[in-house]
């Protein structure tokens, strides 16, 4: 069964920095798109940055210039690089992969797997 295991979240002051990490295992598989989403109580989760298998990148705006994702294949590890944190960051943070299972023939067809989410509190 694939997993994805976030760690790297805890508790920072303002202007701090923080390196979330998602490690995914689990047998043979694919990672295409990789994404980085937070959510807050009462709000629904929101995207905050994203990878193709490509290394291209798009960030939410309010992210832009502060956070930077990244991907080591090799390691089927994806990184969310936090700088210049605000109270506003305050989240956990989830790591999403789309994934494709190697069933011992082929490659079947693509899921999305979900972290279990790590909390990331900015204190002002």
């Amino acid at each position: 069964q694939v997993q994805l295991v976030e760690s790297g979240g805890g508790l920072v002051q303002a202007g701090g920095s923080l390196r979330l990490s998602c490690a995914a295992s689990g047998g043979i598989f694919i990672m295409n798109d990789m994404a980085w989403y937070h959510k807050t109580p009462g709000e629904q989760r929101e995207l905050v940055a994203a990878i193709t298998s490509a290394g291209r990148t798009n960030y939410t705006d309010s992210v832009k210039g502060r956070f930077i994702i990244s991907r080591n294949n090799a390691k089927k590890t994806v990184y969310l690089q936090m700088n210049s944190l605000k109270p506003e960051d305050t989240a956990v943070y989830y790591c999403t992969a789309k994934i494709r299972k190697f069933s011992g023939f082929v490659y079947g067809p693509e899921y999305d797997y979900w972290g279990q989410g790590t909390q990331v509190t900015v204190s002002s």
